[in-house]
């Protein structure tokens, strides 16, 4: 790593731990902030020290070395400290170099928190702020005490395996002692800086790392918190500026074609699909390519919407690609097409990793055929098959088209970036580019939706279907279980079939306490077929059995050939079962707020009455809160709006599911902020479509170690 300075030589594990992390410049590093910070430690002699408080000790170092683990072979720091009422070690786990900065003699004083092992106390990982004299107090001759320079912050940073805390604060804060972080350019222009009255660059960093108060950490939060909002927003609407500067399909469909379609659907549609059909019919008819997002509660309707619409495309004599993240649901939406289009004599193909199918099939006009894969790319490729629904293998180099007009991504967040890009890039030569719509049943925060979307026209479902029954959800104490299962046997009796979740696959391993609190699929589902349920068939499913275990196990379920389904999270997306109208989830505190929300839509897929009950064994007041949150939200949106004032940002998933870093989660609790840095990122492209005229942002956003939205 040709980046490391004279003073800054990290061994081996500290190399691969800053690899895994990405940081590879002395700007990452910089860049690398802190999670928390933690309130100066109260004062205390050694011989007051209570176990876990953190405290700060004044002391005379007596010794210090550099040791290892017994068992773990951990490198390690120690020293021990006296003051004029005892003696206690401190110890700097992955820190032996610390060993080094502590000599004996040195007077310091020490904050960290307070462990015990064996019956005896010591400090761990404690910042050392050195002291030079010495004085009188209350008689004694003793250290300093109270000097307002050790009342600053102290900046907590996420640990890896390798590299601590102090690790972090202590290489972090040579480099600003250095200069090195006044070395880096501004990204954003000084005009922006003082409308908004935001720190620069270099000042934000000395603060975000070394706050003498919580104002001044406040303040550089936000200015990067902004920093990373513009940029992104500058990313995607420069991206869908570009995109949208491509000629597209220009094709309608009449009025009544579409009125006799949707009679065809055994329910009216609402009011918001109605309204989504037309903002995507009209986007049809312009020469540019649509990139919208439909984003819909579980069970609001989004496949109707795509069908309908699909139908546009089709009887102009192009094609629709209609892409799904697994083969489960590829398959259900390629016999929810085949019902839709049946009747227009339409032909509808499948294309997974595992199979090709082809409807209808030359035998009978109402079944599907087998076909092989290089037969089915043919008929792709000559513009024979209008509709092809398909997972990750519908992006294959091999799979051409002949005039690929509208693009469906279903659960769009499931796909990465470059594979969304390879699909509506299917095309060469000088064809148009296809309409798109992303599909997402996954509701989040309006603030984040402008923020992650910002290249994308939303559209949202806010409706059910008529006569679909609110699920009633119920938290269930462990004294009322026994109860809770009476109910689930009444279900049963009327033919209906039950989910069961748990977190956890497998049993854990006994040493490990915590996780016997965790029920796991495997043995909670023979529990279930022995001691509760015994009259009825019940299996298994979890994201280790292979690909065809999977797909049989649920093609019994969806049969009613098993009653009760035990199975992970895995099934937390658009599986659909109608028969299915009871969900168990167990140890419900260790999913999120939208994850428990999309696992209690399995059971909204009719109109019969759904249950979801909730099993929780925990007795934090902030968890049962949460989980209340699940009860009384009416629907997803304004659960996701109470999961992000409740949790934070940071818990919606993040820079794996957002592209967002934990600090940029957080700002989009600031409507305010999002809405300025839009503007910001707008005037610019508005006026500089490409950044032409702003190289130092094209070199920043080149930078950026986030995908982009392609479109």
């Amino acid at each position: 790593m040709p980046w490391f300075t004279p003073f800054f030589r990290p061994n081996l594990i500290q190399q691969k731990a800053l690899e895994r992390l990405g940081l590879d410049s002395v700007e990452k590093l910089l860049r690398y902030f802190p999670a928390r910070y933690n309130e100066p430690g109260s004062q205390k002699n050694v011989a007051n020290l209570i176990v876990g408080e953190e405290v700060t000790i004044y002391g005379r170092v007596l010794s210090s070395k550099t040791s290892k683990g017994f068992k773990s072979k951990m490198p390690m720091g120690e020293a021990v400290i006296e003051d004029e009422t005892g003696k206690i070690k401190a110890i700097w786990f992955h820190q032996a170099y610390m060993a080094k900065k502590v000599v004996e003699g040195q007077l310091a004083a020490f904050r960290g928190k307070i462990a015990e092992r064996n019956g005896v106390l010591y400090l761990t990982n404690p910042e050392v702020i050195e002291k030079s004299s010495l004085s009188n107090i209350n008689g004694k001759e003793t250290l300093f005490y109270g000097e307002s320079e050790d009342n600053y912050l102290v900046p907590i940073y996420p640990e890896t395996k390798g590299i601590s805390s102090g690790w972090f604060y202590y290489h972090i804060k040579k480099l600003i002692s250095l200069g090195e972080h006044e070395e880096i350019a501004d990204p954003l222009p000084a005009e922006i800086l003082k409308k908004y009255n935001l720190p620069s660059f270099a000042t934000a960093l000395v603060w975000i790392h070394s706050p003498k108060n919580m104002a001044d950490a406040t303040a550089a939060r936000k200015r990067f918190a902004f920093e990373e909002v513009f940029f992104l927003q500058l990313a995607r609407l420069r991206d869908k500026k570009i995109y949208q500067s491509n000629p597209s399909y220009s094709f309608k469909v009449s009025k009544l074609e579409v009125d006799k379609f949707v009679k065809r659907f055994p329910f009216k549609p609402t009011a918001g699909q109605s309204k989504a059909i037309e903002q995507i019919l009209s986007d049809f008819h312009k020469d540019q390519p649509m990139v919208r997002l439909l984003e819909g509660d579980v069970g609001s309707g989004k496949t109707m919407v795509a069908a309908v619409t699909a139908l546009a495309a089709v009887q102009s004599g192009l094609e629709v690609a209609y892409l799904a993240p697994t083969e489960i649901l590829a398959r259900q939406h390629f016999e929810s097409f085949i019902k839709y289009f049946e009747h227009l004599g339409v032909q509808v193909g499948l294309i997974t990793g595992k199979e090709c199918r082809k409807f209808p099939s030359k035998i009978s006009p109402h079944e599907t055929t087998h076909i092989s894969k290089p037969t089915l790319l043919k008929w792709v490729a000559g513009g024979e098959i209008p509709i092809v629904v398909g997972t990750h293998a519908l992006i294959q180099k091999q799979v051409k088209f002949k005039d690929l007009a509208y693009v469906i991504i279903d659960e769009q967040h499931r796909f990465g970036v470059m594979q969304r890009a390879k699909l509506v890039r299917k095309q060469s030569g000088s064809k148009p580019l296809p309409h798109l719509l992303s599909m997402t049943a996954t509701p989040i925060p309006r603030t984040l939706a402008l923020t992650v979307y910002g290249d994308l026209d939303l559209t949202l479902l806010e409706e059910m279907p008529a006569g679909r029954l609110p699920v009633i959800t119920e938290i269930i104490t462990p004294d009322k279980r026994e109860e809770s299962y009476e109910r689930v046997r009444a279900e049963l009796k009327k033919g209906r079939q039950v989910y069961v979740i748990c977190p956890r696959i497998a049993e854990p391993d006994p040493d490990k306490e915590q996780a016997l609190l965790l029920k796991s699929t495997k043995a909670e589902a023979e529990r279930l077929q022995k001691k509760v349920f015994p009259e009825y068939t019940v299996d298994v499913m979890h994201s280790k059995l292979n690909q065809g275990d999977k797909e049989e196990t649920m093609k019994q379920f969806t049969e009613s050939k098993i009653d009760i389904l035990v199975s992970t999270s895995v099934v937390e997306v658009g599986v659909n079962v109608p028969n299915a109208t009871v969900i168990l989830i167990e140890g419900a505190e260790r999913f999120g707020l939208a994850q428990l929300h999309q696992l209690r839509g399995r059971v909204i897929r009719s109109n019969h009455q759904a249950y979801c009950f909730i099993f929780s064994e925990t007795k934090s007041t902030k968890s049962l809160a949460r989980l209340k949150a699940l009860v009384t939200a009416k629907n997803g949106f304004e659960l996701a709006e109470i999961d992000l004032a409740q949790r934070g940002a940071g818990k919606l998933g993040g820079e794996k599911q957002w592209g967002l870093s934990d600090l940029g989660m957080e700002a989009i609790k600031n409507l305010k902020m999002v809405a300025a840095a839009r503007l910001e990122a707008e005037t610019i492209i508005n006026k500089d479509a490409d950044l032409s005229q702003h190289p130092q942002f094209t070199k920043y956003l080149a930078n950026r170690k986030q995908e982009i939205h392609f479109e």
